[in-house]
């Protein structure tokens, strides 16, 4: 022990403390650094120590009345933390383990410590979330749709009705750990008997045993079962998004609440739409000669056939709106457009008066067109000689 720690200070009280002052002291210094509020806190570990080691000494009369009058220096090699009168002394640890019963609830202590006193008693425990995929077709997805979907997942026994025990029979406390759910182990190491806490093998922690389990559901309360799940997919969803079903989740032991039901969405690609956000873009084929002349077309859209004029002159790649036939915002009354981008088709069979007709319209549009288009028999010709 070094001589020059001032234990007074380190729990910061003065030297005419009483005792229920050191007392209150060491508990406020103790919540502070304790290795559960500080994990890897290395600093928080060392001050943890000498908080403890601080109280020890002061707690006792007797080591008080020493270190008052020779100061840490009539500790070395005789008390300490490994010595005879150290935390492994009578009264030490234990005393420890009752002040902070009520204030780790009996959780995990520092440097293994451990199980300080208090009741430990597994409580409800809150079921787990089911993660499940659901694959939509493209126009559902934008309408919404209400669908059934099939979850397996656990379900309160129907004969013991989650009790886990045999239906006339009842539990009773757990006789290895006296209804606490956990036991304790006490090992000898250098720095003293180091006491420990684990959850009770017997009732796993609910301090309850079951002589007679229910055959049904063999003591576990709960049973797999397949359900059938009504689910409504709001309009707008996207593929990629996840839908909440609070509740629909797997069974919560010992009376907690179920889990929920979490659903990824799948979207099916459409042959004709994509979807960006809540807009849809779409590709739209016209002639030549609508695209030169201007013309009424029927465009495709999620709500159905549009009519729109396309200006004359439109260029391949030109891209117009329908403002509002988009994909419905969800849970807003406004929805996204749809654009649709002209490509112009140009035609691959002409007959001779076509050809004949776009000649003279280049001819008096000032275009000069050399024109490559071969007869049949030149074509023969051709084949023959190349």
């Amino acid at each position: 022990m070094a001589s020059n720690k001032d234990f007074y200070e380190i729990l910061g009280v003065s030297k005419s403390a009483d005792e229920k002052e050191i007392k209150k002291a060491y508990r406020k210094m103790a919540m502070k650094y304790h290795p559960d509020k500080n994990p890897d806190d290395k600093e928080a570990e060392e001050k943890f120590k000498e908080v403890n080691e601080a109280y020890e000494i002061l707690s006792d009369p007797e080591k008080r009345r020493m270190y008052d009058q020779y100061g840490a220096d009539a500790f070395n090699g005789q008390g300490g933390f490994g010595g005879a009168g150290g935390f492994g002394g009578a009264g030490g640890f234990e005393d420890i383990f009752d002040m902070f019963g009520d204030v780790f609830g009996g959780g995990r202590g520092f440097g293994g410590f451990g199980g300080f006193s208090g009741s430990s008693r597994r409580g409800p425990r809150r079921g787990d979330d089911i993660r499940q995929s659901i694959t939509l077709d493209f126009l559902d997805a934008v309408f919404g749709k209400k669908v059934s979907i099939k979850v397996t997942r656990n379900e309160e026994c129907d004969v013991c009705h989650g009790t886990g025990a045999k239906p006339g029979t009842s539990k009773k406390t757990c006789q290895t750990c006296n209804g606490s759910g956990v036991v304790r182990d006490v090992k000898n190491t250098p720095f003293g008997n180091i006491a420990t806490q684990r959850e009770c093998p017997t009732c796993h922690g609910t301090g309850e045993e079951i002589e007679s389990p229910c055959t049904n559901c063999h003591g576990k309360g709960y049973v797999r079962k397949t359900k059938t799940v009504e689910v409504d997919i709001p309009a707008g969803i996207d593929d990629g998004q996840a839908i909440r079903l609070a509740g629909q989740g797997e069974y919560g032991e010992l009376g907690g609440p179920r889990g929920d039901l979490i659903l990824i969405i799948n979207v099916r690609d459409h042959k004709m739409f994509q979807r960006d956000g809540f807009d849809i873009y779409m590709n739209m084929p016209i002639s030549f000669v609508q695209a030169a002349l201007g013309d009424d077309i029927q465009v495709p859209t999620v709500d159905g056939d549009v009519k729109y004029s396309i200006p004359e002159g439109t260029q391949t790649g030109t891209v117009f709106r329908l403002k509002g036939k988009g994909v419905q915002k969800i849970n807003s009354q406004g929805r996204g457009d749809q654009y649709v981008k002209v490509n112009v088709e140009v035609p691959k069979k002409l007959t001779d008066k076509q050809v004949s007709l776009l000649k003279e319209f280049a001819k008096e549009t000032g275009e000069v067109v050399s024109g490559n288009r071969k007869t049949f028999g030149q074509k023969i010709e051709d084949f023959f000689t190349k």
